[in-house]
């Protein structure tokens, strides 16, 4: 038997994907029905929307709500692809073969040498963990061209590069997967082609219709969600008196009043200290295996979702994407926050949809819910980013150790 031959997952992955998969179409077709918010007016209202408007020939300049890279037109105009059907049925099947392309790549993946099925089974149980909001965000398209890069990018670096950059121009994360190619050749050849591809789709975006980055100035002025982190200060100062409230601005409900401010520049400065610390990483990292520019991604999108002034439901699915690749690798050290994710999505679909009005009320169950979903996803980032440098960065010689190899005899020896 060969290291390419099945490892052993059978039909069960497909048969639970399938499964699994029937409930979420049944949800955001209304067949059956969540508690909480319809999540599918995303698409067939706000999508719609924009789709009418990209079809005029322009980006939605007047539009707040569209905080997007260019690429994102892409997504928005997908279900034209299907015409016989409804915008939003057009949307919701498009997202069903980009789970079913996931799934698929992750088990052919898995017939490497050195590879197992583990990564596909965190895609099989942590997609439907986050309920049918996953179904009704482009979130999972982006996710699929981010599972195809790092799969790719274990052979091929530029076509890491070229896939990243289109990525990032569809949502603007996917650049982070750049973040652990292997130094030397592999990163010239993946940052090559990335800046290359970036520079390219950014100029033809530009030139495709008015309006291309106007999304910058939308995404500047954004303040603290009622998910993200830094929201849950406020959420236990309303039940002490304080006099805030909470708003819709720029597609979503944001605190405003006393110290919000203050708060969202410190998640800024969070994000700044995460990017830091990458940097030393990345500077200090020697040892680079094949699993490493995934456990790398994973990390530092773990790092820049927790300091966000957002963390929007759907970003979970990013995170399951990006774990599930760490955990095709039979060495990968990646395992236990990629557990914690998984269970943060569980968690994810308690707090938005069933019990979002809770959160927005800074009721204590809903406050709870929060707390435990974003505190999953703190220990999940701490924990990958302390087994990341563990698992790349040499430990310092100790100064016994450094004398002896400059000529200097040890106590031992003396």
């Amino acid at each position: 038997m060969t290291g390419r031959t099945p490892t052993g997952a059978g039909p069960w992955p497909y048969a639970v994907w399938a499964l699994t998969r029937a409930w979420l179409l049944a949800c955001v077709f209304q067949v059956v029905t969540v508690a909480g918010p319809d999540v599918t007016v995303d698409v067939s209202v706000i999508y719609r929307g924009w789709y009418e408007t990209l079809l005029t020939g322009t980006y939605p300049l007047d539009d707040v709500t569209w905080q997007y890279p260019p690429g994102a037109a892409l997504a928005i105009l997908s279900p034209a692809l299907l015409p016989f059907l409804e915008y939003a049925a057009a949307f919701f099947v498009l997202a069903l073969v980009c789970d079913a392309v996931v799934l698929g790549l992750l088990l052919y993946a898995a017939r490497r040498p050195g590879m197992r099925a583990a990564g596909a089974w965190v895609w099989v149980v942590g997609v439907p963990l986050l309920g049918p909001t996953v179904y009704a965000r482009y979130d999972l398209m982006v996710t699929a061209v981010a599972v195809a890069a790092l799969l790719a990018g274990v052979r091929r670096p530029r076509a890491l590069g070229a896939l990243a950059a289109f990525g990032a121009l569809l949502k603007g994360w996917p650049a982070l997967l750049l973040t652990g190619v292997r130094k030397g050749r592999p990163t010239r050849a993946a940052w090559t082609s990335a800046a290359l591809g970036a520079a390219g789709l950014a100029v033809a975006f530009a030139l495709w219709m008015p309006g291309a980055f106007a999304f910058l100035s939308f995404q500047r002025d954004r303040g603290t969600e009622v998910e993200s982190l830094g929201a849950l200060v406020f959420h236990v100062a309303r039940h002490m008196g304080w006099e805030g409230r909470v708003e819709l601005r720029y597609g979503s409900l944001e605190f405003l009043g006393p110290h919000v401010e203050t708060v969202s520049a410190l998640a800024l400065g969070l994000a700044a200290l995460a990017l830091g610390w990458l940097l030393l990483w990345r500077l200090r990292a020697r040892t680079f295996a094949a699993r490493t520019p995934a456990e790398a991604a994973f990390t530092a999108v773990l790092l820049f979702t927790v300091t966000s002034r957002v963390i929007s439901p759907q970003y979970v699915v990013w995170l399951v994407g990006l774990a599930a690749v760490c955990l095709l690798f039979r060495e990968t050290a990646m395992t236990a926050p990629a557990v914690l994710v998984v269970v943060s999505a569980g968690v994810t679909l308690l707090e938005f949809p069933i019990g979002f009005g809770q959160v927005v009320a800074s009721d204590a169950w809903g406050v709870a819910l929060l707390f435990v979903r974003n505190g999953l996803l703190v220990a999940a980032s701490l924990t990958a980013a302390r087994r990341l440098w563990r698992s790349t960065v040499p430990p310092r010689p100790r100064a016994r150790e450094t004398g002896a190899r400059e000529g200097q005899p040890s106590r031992a020896a003396r």
